[in-house]
Parts: C-alpha cells; structure tokens; sequence
C-alpha cells in the first residue's frame, strides 16, 4: 500500500520589500496546505533550494527582466527533487526533475515547468550548480559573450562563486594563456589558484583593485568575465586591452543597495573598441545538454573543480540568502530541504 501523500508543506514568504539591505524580517516560513495535482500537473518534494543573487532584485517592486516576487508569497527558485504524484505520462511518479518551484518543501506545478536530470550521471543537487544555471551562465559568457581566444588573459570578478570557479574552467578549454580572479578575503584568492585553477587570485578588500590587477595582470587583459559590476567593472576597463570583450553577468556590488555605483571611465569602451554585452541565461537554454555533456566530461576527468556550500532546513533558506549576498559562500549555495 502506498504511503499517503503528504497534506501540509512549509514555504518562505516574502512578508516586506527590503528597503536597502535585505534582512532575515522581510521572510516568513509558513505552513501551507498541499495541493494535489491536477491534469498535467505533478506534486514534487523538493530535496535541494538554490538561493542565486538575482534573487534580489526581485524583491523590489521594480519593472525588470523578470517578474517582482509578490507579497505574502512563496519565493521561487530553483529546487529539485522527486515527484510523488503525477497526472502527466511524461514525468512519472519516481522522477528527479529540476523546476523553479523553491523556496518551499513540496510544490504542484505544471509537468511542463519540470526538466527530468538524469541521477545516474550525477547526483541531483549538482543540476543546481555546476551542471546547472549557474555552469551553463559561465559556459554562455565565455563562449558567446565575451568569446575568449586562445591566447588570452582573462579577468573573474566573484570568482569563487558558483559561476566564477565554472568560468575558470572553460576559459582554460577555450585556451586562455592566463586567468585572474577577484575574490573577498586571503583565503578564498588563494583557494583560486590552488583549488579552483586560476593563475592568480587578487582578495579584493586587501587594498587597490586597480593596483592589483596590474600586477596580477601586467599587459592586460583580454576578456572580463563580470559577476560584481562597479569598482570591478572600473578597473578592468582600465586594464583591458583594444578589441576586449566584456561579458556583463551581474552586478553583486550594488543588488543590496539603494545606490548603483557610477562607471565614470566606460569613455575607454570607444578608443579601446570594447565589446560590453550584457546577458541573461534562460535566453540559452538550449544549449543546457550540450553544456552538461561537456561538464560531466570534466568532472570525470578532474579537470573541474567546484564547490558547494550546504546549509540545512527550511528555516535557514532566508539566512542563507543574506549570507550569499555578503560572500559567505564559496561556490555554490545550496540549502538541504529533504531527502536525497
């Protein structure tokens, strides 16, 4: 006899639009009723919550890409885990499937909004990470963005982020001759270059970003890989040589505040004849498989190196969030929610 479906589920709610800095007040976790799945719908329990900086911006109420999170809402996200009942032939009770239902225990959504992931190849939490949005966001931007050429010298603003340690694997499969990346703190820009696999790790709170980017990057720089916009974008449009590319992935720096900070030197962009472009994953979905078959290879061989920072329960999705907006990640973020 099949066990009973479960009839209550526990969901963080936006509750207030953070007026600045978000904080652990503007979240509520609140216990909801299950609602079975209709026709074409199936009702998943999620195992792993990704919380992604772009998450931030949609809690203003502003006009952007995407939608603003509703008030008294669940937050959404990408989740995955294993769907428990089913109303669609496609995706059968059993299934692992990655959706954008999150920030919740249980969801009932649509068969079409779930993506089946094969387990067999790797465990599920990694189509979160590095096989998931964030690996295909540093596969796009360096392949088709700012198309890195062999030869390069490439600079990564949050390099030990989940994006960041991805692109520095892939700028070297595209033959960039050097890799610099920018992280917060000594020891994560020493873990870029010995665990993560850039030639030099510039700690951006340790003294002038201009300054150690020259030295860390003495004839400049080809392509600039841009997680954190602001003094990052500054001093790599000083340093970026003519004919650069500029990949325009986000702008951490200024998400968790109410001021955006100017760019007063994006003159050199003319002389120089940078290409600046920016650019949002879901547009290059469709190239997710043949991203995932080139980054299993990797991972099968070694060659990529990743992390991923875990952090349990429910209760701590919104503390986890906060804590990525501050860098208190390194890699991937990932909050456990409920059975592998």
């Amino acid at each position: 006899m099949a066990d009973p479906l479960p009839t209550v589920s526990r969901e963080v709610h936006l509750i207030a639009r953070p007026a600045g800095q978000a904080a652990l007040s503007n979240f509520a976790v609140t216990t909801v009723d299950v609602q079975p799945p209709k026709s074409g719908e199936i009702l998943v329990r999620n195992s792993w919550l990704s919380v992604d900086p772009y998450m931030r911006g949609r809690m203003n109420d502003a006009e952007s890409y995407v939608a603003p999170f509703a008030i008294d809402a669940p937050l959404e996200g990408g989740a995955v885990g294993t769907v428990l009942a089913s109303n669609s032939a496609e995706v059968p009770v059993g299934s692992i499937v990655l959706h954008d239902h999150g920030w919740r225990e249980l969801a009932t959504l649509s068969a079409e909004q779930a993506r089946v992931v094969d387990v067999s190849r790797a465990p599920a939490r990694m189509y979160l990470s590095v096989l998931g949005m964030t690996g295909l966001t540093a596969y796009i931007g360096l392949t088709e963005i700012a198309p890195v050429c062999e030869g390069d010298v490439v600079f990564i603003s949050g390099a030990a982020g989940a994006v960041g340690t991805v692109a520095a694997r892939v700028a070297r499969e595209l033959g960039a001759s050097w890799i610099v990346g920018s992280a917060g703190g000594n020891e994560k820009a020493r873990r870029l270059v010995d665990d993560f696999g850039f030639d030099a790790g510039i700690d951006y709170k340790a003294g002038s970003l201009h300054a150690q980017l020259s030295a860390a990057a003495p004839d400049g720089i080809d392509v600039y890989f841009d997680n954190v916009g602001g003094d990052h974008l500054h001093a790599a449009l000083a340093k970026i040589r003519r004919h650069g590319r500029v990949a325009l992935c986000g702008a951490i720096a200024s998400y968790d505040s109410n001021t955006r900070p100017s760019i007063d030197n994006l003159i050199l962009a003319i002389g120089k004849r940078i290409t600046l472009r920016g650019y949002i994953v879901t547009d290059h979905y469709a190239r997710w498989d043949e991203y995932v078959t080139q980054a299993i290879g990797w991972l099968r061989d070694g060659s990529l190196r990743y992390e991923e920072t875990v952090v349990e329960g429910i209760d701590q999705v919104a503390s986890a969030f906060i804590g990525l907006l501050h860098g208190h990640n390194t890699g991937k973020m990932l909050v456990h929610v409920g059975p592998d």
